[in-house]
Order: structure tokens, then sequence, then C-alpha cells
């Protein structure tokens, strides 16, 4: 259990230094006096971090173990987060950024190949609950600097609380991160490389479709109740938090669908429901159906982040760190193309437009995961390990 609860920590930790400091973006805009254009520039520096560390930090799991990319990587970041609330000009935020999203990959990558190991120990499929708890840490981490914004606390001051409640919290949990090693994990880990698993590109095109509809749905929601259904911003905005906490909610339930219908049909069902929803949103013009849509969105996209990541790390012989931090890289690339795709589409059109592509989008991933399913069944006759 000690075990768990220290993944869970990690997990809840990740979502909230991410939030942390996503949600004084506005406070970050006026210090360095970047405008829109020259911020969102900045911005990317996270996401392309992310892309560039997923694959490196598979590797360094490998070779190091799950457990010292957590520690390592949170202790940097520790150090890192305040720093972004000290920057003085946009072109230090964009390098401070690019940094801040190696991290945040290397401790992304490093939790989830703990958590494989807790599921593997367990023998229960909890990878979507996990994942329900970086969602609840983004919520806390949101929340508490609202708070801290509207107590006037400077960013900096109130990212070096969260970094002094982020180290407190690994200091009495990290070093129960497991950090599981089977026998022959050395030559299992020299084995076929990644990109040369179908299985894995595969599962690639779910997790690369997801993370382009979640993007897109985090960024543009309320711009598309505002533009498309006439609603004002303040409520628009109640739109995102329909999309997170639908998101967190179901991933509590993922344990329990998962070992009824088996994460393969799992992905299917789930992803359907979240094309529908989108749909639905799309093609009816009522506000409470854009709200509804999104709900359905959220609830559906839950899953197919942390199923096709648990895929992943059991399609190998080795302890899927490698695995993980490929799917994780493609993941990435996903939630960095999404937004800015989005509004190239919305802009050429309109946001009715943009999210029926997302739809689309999203569409194909019931397909995949058939794919996939088949690739996986094949692999097992050719090969008593996958």
């Amino acid at each position: 259990m000690s075990a768990r609860t220290s993944v869970t920590v990690a997990f809840a930790l990740n979502g909230g230094f991410y939030a942390s400091w996503a949600t004084r973006i506005p406070e970050l805009s006026e210090q360095v006096g970047a405008g829109p254009g020259v911020l969102g520039l900045a911005l990317l520096g996270t996401a392309a971090g992310m892309a560039l560390g997923a694959n490196p930090a598979g590797r360094l799991c490998a070779r190091f173990g799950a457990r010292s990319a957590v520690l390592v990587s949170a202790v940097l970041l520790f150090v890192l987060v305040p720093m972004v609330g000290l920057a003085p000009s946009v072109a230090v935020l964009a390098v401070l950024l690019l940094l801040f999203g190696f991290l945040i990959a290397t401790l992304d990558v490093g939790m989830n190949i703990g958590a494989m190991h807790v599921v593997r120990r367990l023998d229960r499929p909890l990878m979507p609950v996990f994942h329900a708890w970086f969602s609840f840490g983004g919520l806390a981490g949101s929340l508490g600097a609202g708070a801290a914004s509207g107590a006037g606390l400077p960013v900096v001051w109130h990212l070096l609380l969260v970094s002094v409640i982020g180290a407190v919290l690994l200091g009495v949990l990290g070093r129960e991160v497991p950090d599981d090693r089977p026998a022959g994990h050395a030559h299992a880990a020299g084995g076929v490389a990644p990109m040369r698993r179908p299985v894995l590109w595969v599962l690639g095109l779910v997790v690369v479709c997801s993370g382009l509809a979640e993007g897109a749905s985090t960024d543009w929601s309320a711009m598309f109740l505002v533009h498309e259904r006439g609603v004002s911003t303040a409520s628009a905005a109640v739109a995102f938090a329909v999309f997170s906490v639908a998101m967190a909610v179901s991933r509590l339930t993922g344990e329990r669908l998962e070992r009824r219908f088996g994460p393969y049909r799992l992905l299917i069902g789930a992803s359907s429901v979240a094309a529908l929803g989108l749909v639905v949103m799309v093609l009816v013009p009522l506000a409470w159906v854009g709200y509804l849509g999104f709900g359905l969105a959220g609830a559906g996209l839950a899953f197919c982040f942390p199923v096709a990541l648990s895929l992943a790390g059991s399609s190998g012989s080795g302890s899927g760190e490698r695995e993980i931090g490929f799917v994780s890289g493609i993941a990435y690339t996903g939630y960095m193309a999404g937004p800015p795709a989005m509004g190239g589409i919305a802009s050429a059109s309109d946001y009715s437009v943009s999210f029926g592509v997302v739809a689309l989008i999203v569409a194909v991933i019931p397909a995949a995961a058939k794919g996939a399913a088949v690739l996986r069944a094949r692999a097992k006759v050719a090969s008593p390990v996958g």
C-alpha cells in the first residue's frame, strides 16, 4: 500500500506543479511584457520540452530505475519552478519552460513506470485511477493559484511555496516509489527497439489522437461556447471545469470498468462516447448541449492515455520503461499540436468546424484500439513474451 500511495502522490504532485504555474500565466505575461502571440511561442517551450524529454526519460528509467527518475526530476523541479516566477524576459521564460517540460516529462514517465510496477504487484488495473490523481492534483494546484493570486501573493513566492510543499511530500513518500527489476532486465532492455514495434505505433496513434482532442478541449472549449453558442465568458469558463471533473471522476471508475470489459473494449467504448459527445455538441445549437458534450468528451478521453500506456508497458519482456517513454513522446506531440491546429482551423472557418475535425480525429481511436488488439494477439502467438 505504501508503494501505491507514493505513486499516487507523485501523480498529484505532477498535476499540481503544472497547474500552479499555468494558472498564473496572465501575471507572467505582464512580468515579461509579452503580448499573446509572443507569449504563445514561449509557452510552446513546455510542450516541446515534454516531447523531447519522453524518450530519454524512458531510457534513463531503464538504466537507473523509475525511483531515481522521479526523485531527481522532482528535486530539480523544486529548484526550477520558483525561477519561472523570476523570469525577466520572454527569452528567459521560454528557456525555463523548455527545461520545465523536459523535467515534467521525466517525472511523468517515471511515475507511470512506477505505476506499472504497482499494477503488476497487485494484479489490478489501476492506471486510470493513478491518472485521476493527476487531475485532482491539477485541480488543487489551480485552486491554490487562484487563492494566491486573489491574496496578492507574488508569483515567485507562490511557486516557492508549491515547491516546499512538494519537497515535504516527496521526502516522506518518495523512497517508496517502486523500482522492480525482473530477472534478465538488462537483456530485455536491449531487445527490439520501440520504433520497430508496430503495436507501439498503433498505441501511439491512440494517444496522439486523444492528446490532440484533450488539448483542444482544454484550450478552446470556452471560445466555442462564447462564439458559437453566445454564452458569457464567465459561463463559458465552466466548460473547462465540466471537462476536467468528468475526466477525473471517470478515471476513478477505471479499475472496475477495465476488469469488466478489458482494456481494448474499454478504449473502444470510451473513445466512442467522447466522439459522440463532440459530434452532438457541434450539431445541436444549444448551450447546455455544449456543456454536456464537453462532459462526455472528458469522460471518454479519460481512459485513452492511461490504458494505452498500460498496454504499452506490458507489451514487452522487460519492465516497459522504453515502451512507456516512446508512447508518451508521441502523446505529447498531440498535446502540442492540438491547440494551434484548432486555432488555424477556426481562423479559416469557425469553432464548430474545428471541433467537428476533433470529433473525426477521436473517431479514429476505436479502429486503432482494434488494430492494437490484433497486433498484440499476433505477437503473443509468435512469441511467449508478447
